[in-house]
């Protein structure tokens, strides 16, 4: 075998394994997103950096249900946090998620 067909195959498995785990990180974020809820929060925090409260109080539910299913996104790897002080500001982490949210917000999030 010459060393470009070990070079070519060598490319096709990395290509392939890294497709896998697009396609692996792609569904996980696909089913912690598939929740209502969660996908309410994502479609209002969009682009943006919300804290928590400001979350709660335009989802209308309680601080203990949001915070359950913010942290679902989080450890799913879709949100990101910051703290200052005693508040805690969340973020959309991904910017491959982002897009996604962006399209989600045209098709479902509009008026």
């Amino acid at each position: 075998m010459s060393n470009e067909t070990v070079e070519d195959e060598m490319y096709v498995e990395d290509g392939l394994m890294s497709q896998d785990e697009d396609i692996e990180r792609a569904s996980r974020s696909l089913k912690a997103m598939s929740h209502p809820l969660r996908l309410k929060i994502l479609c209002i925090l969009g682009d943006r950096e919300i804290s928590v409260q400001e979350i709660v109080d335009q989802v209308g539910t309680s601080q203990s249900n949001i915070s359950q299913h913010l942290g679902i996104l989080r450890d799913k790897g879709i949100l990101a946090t910051r703290k200052d002080a005693n508040r805690v500001y969340y973020r959309v982490g991904d910017s491959r998620t982002l897009r996604l949210i962006g399209m989600m917000q045209d098709v479902f999030c509009s008026s």
